[in-house]
Formats: structure tokens, C-alpha cells, sequence
């Protein structure tokens, strides 16, 4: 077992895709870097934390972006956002199987804030337009940063979300959730609050990823091979059914104990019996759990 976690962008790239498949577009060795961070004193990345190219996986086409935690977090400024862009906007042309986005990333770059922001939404609309044509769009969240801000909201535009147990995915990550209203609204320092409200195991409970994996390049790579096929139409009865899950959502958690508000309140209002054991169990344990 290799831990998707522990590995570095290019890394799961090499171990996720066939082997000696991955093609990249705009290499290190092309330098083509934010032109924000010099100005600012900040140290800059050859790739600009991200490496985009096309592959194949399991013999199938496909085309894969994979976010690099350690160069500030995965957070996208412009040039980050312009590479997924192009690569969304290729697939329209030449029609991958899927495209993969192996996601890690704490959102928008601070240093780049209005530049980010436009580039999310453009890599939004660019996902959407892919997914319209009927090419299925798959994220892989399982890295140490989690998936939180402006990328949080790009995987759940996307067809299929694969995540770990220890992977992580909401809006507002605990610390700005913790700056913004308090230690006393959300603790992030409380490691155990943090997944149960924004772990692997808690979105599949919910409904909000497709597959629960373990922390493994394996699992990660066999559960992005069963998704290929996978393509969930953008109608308006997808729209009206993902309505009806956050309706349910809110219904259950009206009739929990609001001063005791927890993700495990949640899961024993959605049936989950002895939701208690839920953060103790395994990743298959929780995976039979699942009611919606």
C-alpha cells in the first residue's frame, strides 16, 4: 500500500496512470510561472503548483491535472487557473474518455485574490462546458491539504468525486472558519471535529462523493477506472435531485440537538445506527452504512 496522501503531485501521476503514459503540457522546464508572485517577494514554482497533460489509464485516453500541495497549499492563482482552463478547453477538442483532476488545494491564492478568483470561476465554466458534451470529469481528493475553497466548489460541479478516508473537502477550511467567528464556532485545532465535519468518511455519508477509498494510490487508481463510464447528465431532474438531498439534509438536521450540533447528530438523524463509532471504523464498515 502507497499512501496517496504522502505522495507529491507528479508522483501520483506516475503511479495512478499507466505507466510512462503521462504527456505534460507546459512542463517545469517551460517556466511559465504567475508573474504576481516576484513582484511580491514570493517564491515563485516552474509549474506554478499544478501539472496538467493527457495519459491513459487502463488503456482508456484520458487527460489528468494534479494539483501540488506543497507549493502553497495547491492555491490557484492565474497562470494555475489559465493551465486548467486550457486543459478542459482541449478536452471539447479532443474528446479524452474522461479528465481526471487529482485535487489539492486550499482555494484561491491570497497573493493573486482578484486574478484567483476569476480563474475558478473560469475553470467552473470550463468543467461544466466538458461535462455538457458528455465527457465525464473525476476528482481525487485525498492529499494533506484537503479540497476547500474555490476547488471545493469546482469538485462538486464535476460528475464523480473519489474520496479517502483521510481525504478532506467543504468551502471554508477550519482555520478560516476558526478566524472568521471564533475558536468557539469551530475549533481547528480539534483534529477529530475536523474530519468528522469535513472527512472522506462524513461527504460519503452524506452523499457528497461517489466512492470511499482507503489512503492508497491503488484504491484511488481503481476507483478512477470504474468511474470512467460515468457521466451524470446536467438536466433539470439532476438539479431537482440534488435540491432534494439538501432538503433532507436540512430536514434531518432540524430535529437534532442544536446545542449539541455535530456531524454525528447528522448521521444518526440520516439512520446511521451507533453514528458515535462512525470516525472508529474502517473504510469498508462505513461504506455499508451509507443510507441515501
Amino acid at each position: 500500500m502507497i499512501s496517496f496522501a504522502e505522495c507529491s503531485a507528479r508522483e501520483r501521476l506516475a503511479l495512478l496512470l499507466d505507466p510512462d503514459s503521462f504527456h505534460e503540457w507546459l512542463p517545469p522546464s517551460e517556466r511559465v510561472m504567475s508573474p504576481h508572485l516576484a513582484q511580491l517577494g514570493v517564491p515563485s514554482a516552474f509549474d506554478d503548483g499544478v501539472a496538467v497533460g493527457r495519459a491513459t489509464l487502463d488503456g482508456h485516453p484520458v487527460f489528468v491535472a494534479a494539483q501540488e500541495g506543497e507549493f502553497m497549499g495547491g492555491g490557484v492563482g492565474e497562470v494555475h487557473g489559465a493551465k486548467l482552463v486550457g486543459m478542459l478547453q482541449r478536452a471539447l477538442r479532443d474528446r479524452p474518455q474522461a479528465v481526471l483532476l487529482l485535487a489539492e488545494s486550499g482555494g484561491v491564492r491570497l497573493h493573486e485574490a482578484n486574478a484567483g478568483l476569476i480563474a475558478v470561476s473560469e475553470v467552473m465554466r470550463a468543467l461544466l462546458d466538458v461535462r455538457v458534451a458528455g465527457i465525464p470529469v473525476i476528482v481525487l481528493i485525498g492529499g494533506a491539504n484537503g479540497c476547500f475553497g474555490g476547488m471545493g466548489i469546482v469538485a462538486r460541479c464535476a460528475d464523480y468525486i473519489v474520496m479517502s478516508d483521510t481525504g478532506r473537502l467543504a468551502m471554508s477550511g477550519p482555520e478560516v472558519i476558526e478566524a472568521s467567528h471564533g475558536v468557539e464556532e469551530f475549533d481547528s485545532r480539534d483534529r477529530a471535529l475536523v474530519w468528522r465535519t469535513t472527512g472522506g468518511k462524513h461527504r460519503w455519508l452524506t452523499g457528497d462523493c461517489d466512492a470511499l477509498v482507503e489512503d492508497d494510490v491503488a484504491a484511488f487508481r481503481a476507483a478512477a477506472i470504474a468511474a470512467l463510464g460515468h457521466s451524470a447528465p446536467l438536466t433539470l431532474a439532476t438539479l431537482e435531485a440534488e435540491h432534494l438531498l439538501l432538503a433532507q439534509r436540512l430536514h434531518a438536521l432540524s430535529s437534532t440537538d442544536t446545542e449539541r450540533d455535530d456531524a454525528t447528530q447528522l448521521w444518526q438523524a440520516l439512520g446511521v445506527v451507533d453514528a458515535d463509532q462512525v470516525p472508529e471504523l474502517s473504510v469498508e464498515a462505513v461504506r455499508a452504512l451509507r443510507i441515501i
